[in-house]
This record gives C-alpha cells, sequence and structure tokens, in this order.
C-alpha cells in the first residue's frame, strides 16, 4: 500500500515540482497539498501542467487534513515553516522542510533571517551525498539552499586541501519565487545578468557551515547572480590549494569520494541543459597555474529544491534514493 505524504504550500514553484515528481513515485501518494489563500480550488487549475494527474483540492494547512501523512514537505517561504512542523513532529509525521527555518543553528538562523525562531528543532541537513547516514535516522531533515547544494558538492571533496574558496553562482528567475517582483520583471532582466546581494546573500551562511567541518581555517567568498533563464544553477568555484595537486590527482579525488553517489555525475565540461528537469549535479574540474577551478550545475527546482527533498525522503524510509527521480534530463 502507498505511504501517503503531504505538501504544506503546494502553490509555488517547489510545491508544483513535488506534485510533478511524485506522482510517478512508486512507494508514495499525495493524499494532502494545502494553501491557505487556495483551500477549496482543485490544484489542476493552479498547476495548469499537471490536469489529468491529480484530481485533489487544495485544503486548509490544518494539522486535521495532514494527520493521516506519513512524511510532510513544508514548502512555505522562511518564517512560515516553525508554524507547522512542531505540530507535525508531535503526532509522528516525518517533515522534510524545503524553508530555510531548520538549516542552521537557533541563534544563527535569528541573525542572518532576522525572525525569532519559534518552535525551534535540531534538523539534519539534508545535502544526501554528506550526510545520508544522519539522514536515514532523521524525522527532520532541512532541505539545503538551492545556491549551497550548488556550490558545497563543487567543493566537498578538497575542501580540506583548500587555503580559500571563490564561489561565482548564476541562477535561474525562479529561485526567487512565484511572486512576481521588481526585480523579477520581464523587461529588468532580459538580456542581462544581475549580480545582488554581492556580499551578504543568506545562503552563505549555509554555505560556511557545510565546508568548515572539513577544514576549519577555509575562507569563503560567494557571490549569486541571476540569468533570464527559468531554471538551474551554475556555480563556478575558483579553489586556492595550500598544496599543489595535478589535475588527474584532483579527478581522483573526486571519484573515490563521490563512488556511491548516483546524482553527482563527473563530466568533462557542463551545461545547464545537461541537467535540466533532473536530480542530477554534474561537476567537471579544470586545472590553472594558482588554482583548481570547479563548476557544478544544477536544476534549482530539482536537486536544488523538490527533487533532493524527495531523495531525502527516500533515505529517510530505508528506501532506494532513486526511487522516483531516475529519469535523463530534458535535452536541449
Amino acid at each position: 500500500m502507498a505511504m501517503k505524504v503531504g505538501i504544506v504550500g503546494g502553490s509555488g514553484y517547489t510545491g508544483g515540482e513535488l506534485l510533478r515528481l511524485l506522482y510517478n513515485h512508486p512507494k508514495v501518494e499525495v493524499s494532502a497539498v494545502t494553501s491557505r489563500k487556495l483551500a477549496g480550488k482543485e490544484v489542476w487549475k493552479v498547476h495548469r501542467h499537471l490536469k489529468g494527474f491529480y484530481d485533489l483540492k487544495f485544503v486548509e494547512p490544518e494539522i486535521k487534513n495532514l494527520e493521516g501523512c506519513d512524511v510532510v514537505f513544508t514548502a512555505v517561504p522562511h518564517g512560515e515553516a516553525m508554524k507547522y512542523v512542531p505540530q507535525l513532529m508531535e503526532v509522528g509525521i516525518k517533515v522534510v522542510d524545503l524553508s530555510a527555518d531548520y538549516r542552521l543553528p537557533k541563534d544563527v538562523y535569528e541573525k542572518v533571517y532576522g525572525l525569532k525562531h519559534e518552535g525551534y528543532a535540531k534538523a539534519v541537513y539534508g545535502l544526501t551525498e554528506i550526510h545520508r547516514s544522519e539522514i536515514a535516522k532523521a524525522d527532520l531533515v532541512a532541505n539545503p539552499g538551492c545556491y549551497p547544494t550548488g556550490c558545497i558538492l563543487a567543493v566537498a571533496p578538497i575542501a580540506k586541501f583548500a587555503e580559500r574558496i571563490v564561489f561565482d553562482c548564476k541562477s535561474g528567475i525562479t529561485g526567487a519565487g512565484v511572486k512576481p517582483t521588481e526585480f523579477t520583471h520581464y523587461p529588468n532582466l532580459h538580456e542581462s545578468v544581475v549580480p545582488y546581494k554581492v556580499t551578504n546573500h543568506r545562503h552563505y551562511y549555509e554555505i560556511v557551515q557545510e565546508l568548515k567541518p572539513f577544514n576549519p581555517e577555509i575562507a569563503v567568498s560567494f557571490t549569486p547572480q541571476v540569468f533570464p533563464g527559468s531554471r538551474g544553477i551554475l556555480t563556478t568555484a575558483h579553489v586556492f590549494l595550500k598544496e599543489d595537486l595535478s589535475l588527474d590527482e584532483v579527478v581522483k579525488i573526486y571519484e573515490d569520494f563521490y563512488r556511491d553517489c548516483y546524482f553527482v555525475r563527473l563530466q568533462d565540461d557542463v551545461r545547464l541543459s545537461y541537467v535540466r528537469g533532473s536530480n542530477f549535479c554534474d561537476i567537471a574540474l579544470f586545472k590553472g597555474e594558482d588554482r583548481v577551478v570547479a563548476v557544478s550545475a544544477i536544476d534549482n527546482l530539482v536537486k536544488g529544491a523538490s527533487g533532493q527533498a524527495i531523495q531525502n525522503m527516500n533515505v529517510m524510509m530505508g528506501w532506494d534514493e532513486k526511487l522516483g527521480l531516475n529519469f535523463p534530463p530534458l535535452f536541449p
């Protein structure tokens, strides 16, 4: 019998992507999708691409509508997940939170996001390739941010050899969420690449948090930019090493590190079009005179959000982590 899952906050891009991916998952059935403003409306009338696949209607985000679920994904804005997660866990539901509410220690979160954290609980950081064994025992997993996913996977294997890492990241505009803003307005973004929060993006703290255990002395710089496309994050990581390593040595380190990581693929070159619509992270490695350059590509809505959340659910439930995600990317 299929395990029942719920989605709190199902009207946005990540909610829609969860629905798309979960439809073909062999072990689950989506039984509840919540939206306070859309309660009573058919899900497919909001996510038109899903017409014919779901006959569910949105329901109010109340615990009574989710009590039959074994796992719930909270796909709500930062500051909102904390309103639901404690109640869900209290009734024995496992949670994968796609917001930032449980990614950082309480004091760091409150400082970075400027919010008082009500209902804090310690979660496992859900970067599956790094924390698989902890995720397998977790009841609450904090799905990583999209930028940190691309950054951390790009450099984790050689972080212990690094003195400094400079991340240059370019994201599709879906990373800004479904609500239109002046920033995402077509004429403001078309034919442009826009740096933003150049030295103070909130995802910096996740990146540092996850790289420091590999190398407490590592220095990290991170600058995000948006390009006029829907999906994808291309990360160029300039890794300045403490000791010289040949390209062959670097490649061998990556091959060993990711040997059992199905969704990380080493490539001769990477493009966003090679991973679009998939849960893969492609990485290409290059050697310069003064640094190693690691370039990663992910789909920010899949490996950077909903696909990784399903990968985490699979590991939490003791299933093959590829379930529901083992399909090739869209190309071109």
